[in-house]
C-alpha cells in the first residue's frame, strides 16, 4: 500500500467535488455475486512483452480477460484486464491457480507471477511454488490493463513545492494543484472513475477465475493486497482455497484514518533509521545521537527549497527519496551513504539515483481512484488542514504533509465515495494466514490485529520488531517457512486466540552493519526483486 500515505496556516478552504455521490452500479453487491459476462470466456494467452532475452516474463504467457466496467450492467461496455501465468511444473500435485497482488492500489501486478516463484525458491520452496499456476495481473485502470488511467504525467515531476507550507499562500498554492489534478481525472477518466471500487476489482479476479476455468482460488496479497484479498473473501467466500496476507491494512481505517495513522508510524521508523545512522557515525559522519543526525537532516531539507540538491531534489523529492528507509530496513546503507554524501562531500550522485519523479502517474492516478471509490473522505479542507496541523505539532513532522498532498485531490475528487464495504468472515471461508510485521509504518501493526479479528479462521504470525513493510520471502525462514507451509499443505499455526505464533527480526537483515560485506551481494538475503508498496512517492 503505497502511503495512504499532513505551519501552522490558516486557510479554511471548503473542498467541494463537481459531481454527485458515486452511482448506485458502483456500491457493493450482494455477497457471492457472480460473473456472468465472462462464464465460458476462452483465455487467449501468448507471448508476454518483454525487455530482452533475460526478462523472467519470457518463461510466462500473457493475455486480455475482458469485463464489463459496470458489474450491474454486465452487458454493457467492456474493458479488459492484463493476466499473466506462469505454469506449474508438479502434474501430480498440481493445487490450481495463486493469484499474487502487489499491493498500491494502483501496482501493476503483470510481472509477479514468475517473481512469485522466483522468491519462493530464493527461500528453500521452489517444490512448492511449481504446485501452482500462478496468476499475476495488473487491477483495472492498472498498466497494461485496458485502458490504463493517466490524468497529468508531470504533476509530480521535479522540482515540486516543499510539503510543509509556511504560509497561507502555499498551503493555497497546493490545493490549486491537487483540484487540477482531480480535475483532469474527471475530464480524461470521468466515465470509469466510478468503477474503480476494490469490490469492482475482486469481481474482475472472480471473472478471471471464471475465465480459467477453476473452482477455487488461492491468493497472495501484499500491504493494499491484503484489503483486495478480504474483499475478495468476503464478497466470494465458496471461491477461496487459501490466502497469504502480508502487511494489513486496517480495516477499521479504509482510507482517511489510516493515513494518518501512518504518519505516527512513518516517524517512529525515520527516527530508528536515524538513531541506526548515529550509531555507525564513525562510517556517515553525521552525528553520534539521534537528536543530531536528525538535526542535519532538517537542515538539508531547508536548504534543499532554496538550492535543490543536484538541482533536482527539493525538499518534497527528499522526503519522498528518504521515506524509502521507513519502509524497509534494505534502504538504510545506501540513504545513509546518500546522505553523508551530500552534507559532507556536496556529493548528490547517490541521492540522485534514488529520485523517483513520482513514479509513474498511472500508479498515482489509480491510486487516488481506488481510494476516493472505496470510501468517504472528507471534503471540507478544514478537517484535512487541521489534523495536519495537530499531528506536525505533536512531532510527527517527516511524513504528515507529505502525506497529505499524496492525498488531497480526493478532496476535490468528482463523487463522494463509499460507503466502504463491511468485511466479513464466513463460515465457508478456511483458514487464511495472515502476516504481519509489528514495527512496519506503511501498514501498522493494528491492521493485522483488526483483520484478525474479522476472519476468525485466520492465523496471525507475528514478526518481532521487523521494520520492513510485507518482509515474508525476504529471508526470514522463520516467516517464509510458515507460508510455505500453508501454501503447500494448508497447515497454519494452532490457534491461540491473539497473536497465534511468533517470528523474531532476523538482526542482520533488521538492523543491518554497514562495515559488513553487504547480505544480498554475500547470499546471505535474497531478498524480493520487485518492489511491494513501492516506496517511492509519499
Amino acid at each position: 500500500m503505497k502511503r495512504i500515505v499532513l505551519v501552522a496556516a490558516a486557510a479554511v478552504v471548503t473542498a467541494g467535488g463537481v459531481g454527485a455521490a458515486v452511482p448506485a452500479s458502483a456500491a457493493p453487491g450482494p455477497s457471492g455475486a457472480g460473473s456472468p459476462a465472462v462464464a465460458g470466456q476462452d483465455v487467449d494467452w501468448g507471448a508476454c512483452e518483454v525487455s530482452g532475452p533475460d526478462d523472467p516474463m519470457n518463461n510466462a504467457q500473457c493475455a486480455q480477460v475482458e469485463v464489463p466496467l459496470d458489474y450491474s450492467r454486465p452487458n454493457g461496455r467492456k474493458i479488459s484486464i492484463a493476466v499473466s501465468r506462469f505454469r506449474h511444473t508438479d502434474e501430480e500435485n498440481y493445487q490450481g491457480v495463486l493469484f499474487v497482488n502487489p499491493g498500491g492500489p494502483g501496482g501493476s501486478g503483470l510481472a509477479y507471477g514468475p517473481a512469485l516463484a522466483r522468491w519462493l525458491g530464493a527461500v528453500g520452496h521452489a517444490d512448492v511454488a511449481a504446485k501452482y499456476d500462478i496468476i499475476g495481473f495488473d487491477p483495472r485502470g492498472v498498466g497494461s490493463s485496458k485502458p490504463a488511467i493517466t490524468c497529468d504525467p508531470n504533476y509530480n515531476d521535479p522540482v515540486r513545492p516543499a510539503y510543509v507550507p509556511e504560509s497561507r499562500q502555499d498551503e493555497l498554492a497546493w490545493i490549486a494543484r491537487s483540484r487540477k489534478y482531480a480535475q483532469d481525472c474527471a475530464e480524461k477518466f470521468g466515465w470509469m472513475l466510478p468503477h474503480m471500487r476494490t469490490t469492482d476489482a475482486a469481481r474482475d479476479v472472480d471473472a478471471i477465475r471464471a475465465a480459467l476455468g477453476q473452482e477455487k482460488i488461492s491468493w497472495y496479497g501484499f500491504s493494499y493486497g491484503t484489503y483486495f484479498g478480504a474483499t475478495y473473501a468476503t464478497l466470494f467466500p465458496k471461491r477461496v482455497k487459501r490466502m497469504v496476507m502480508d502487511g494489513n491494512v486496517n480495516p477499521k481505517n479504509v482510507w482517511y484514518k489510516g493515513q494518518l495513522e501512518q504518519n505516527k508510524a512513518f516517524e517512529r521508523n525515520i527516527r530508528a533509521w536515524f538513531a541506526w545512522i548515529a550509531e555507525h557515525d564513525s562510517v556517515y559522519g553525521l552525528g553520534t545521537s539521534e537528536k543530531a543526525v536528525r538535526a542535519k537532516y532538517y537542515d538539508v531539507l531547508e536548504a534543499a527549497e532554496e538550492s535543490p540538491i543536484g538541482g533536482r531534489i527539493g525538499p518534497a523529492e527528499l522526503t519522498d527519496t528518504i521515506l524509502a528507509a521507513g519502509y524497509n530496513t534494505g534502504y538504510y546503507i545506501p540513504l545513509a551513504q546518500g546522505l553523508s554524501s551530500w552534507i559532507n562531500d556536496r556529493d548528490p550522485s547517490i541521492l540522485l539515483q534514488f529520485l523517483n519523479p513520482g513514479g509513474e502517474d498511472n500508479d498515482f492516478a489509480v491510486y487516488l481512484a481506488v481510494q476516493a471509490a472505496d470510501a468517504r473522505w472528507p471534503r471540507n479542507w478544514a478537517k484535512w488542514h487541521n489534523d495536519a496541523v495537530r499531528l506536525h505539532r505533536q512531532g510527527y513532522q517527516f511524513e504528515t504533509w507529505g502525506n497529505v498532498w499524496f492525498n488531497a485531490p480526493i478532496a476535490f475528487w468528482p463523487f463522494n465515495g463509499g460507503p466502504a464495504l463491511k468485511l466479513k468472515g464466513s463460515r465457508h471461508l478456511p483458514g487464511m494466514l495472515l502476516v504481519q510485521s509489528t514495527e512496519d509504518a506503511a501498514t501498522p501493526v493494528e491492521g493485522g490485529l483488526e483483520m484478525h479479528k474479522v476472519f476468525p479462521s485466520s492465523r496471525l504470525v507475528f514478526e518481532v520488531g521487523g521494520k520492513t513493510h510485507s518482509n515474508t520471502l525476504n529471508g526470514n525462514a522463520c516467516l517464509d517457512d510458515k507460508v510455505a507451509a500453508y501454501l503447500d499443505t494448508g497447515a497454519l499455526p494452532a490457534d491461540r486466540r491473539g497473536p497465534d505464533a511468533y517470528c523474531e527480526a532476523v538482526p542482520e537483515l533488521n538492523d543491518p552493519d554497514p562495515t559488513a560485506v553487504q547480505l544480498k551481494a554475500a547470499g546471505a538475503a535474497p531478498g524480493k526483486d520487485l518492489p511491494v508498496g513501492t516506496p517511492v512517492t509519499p
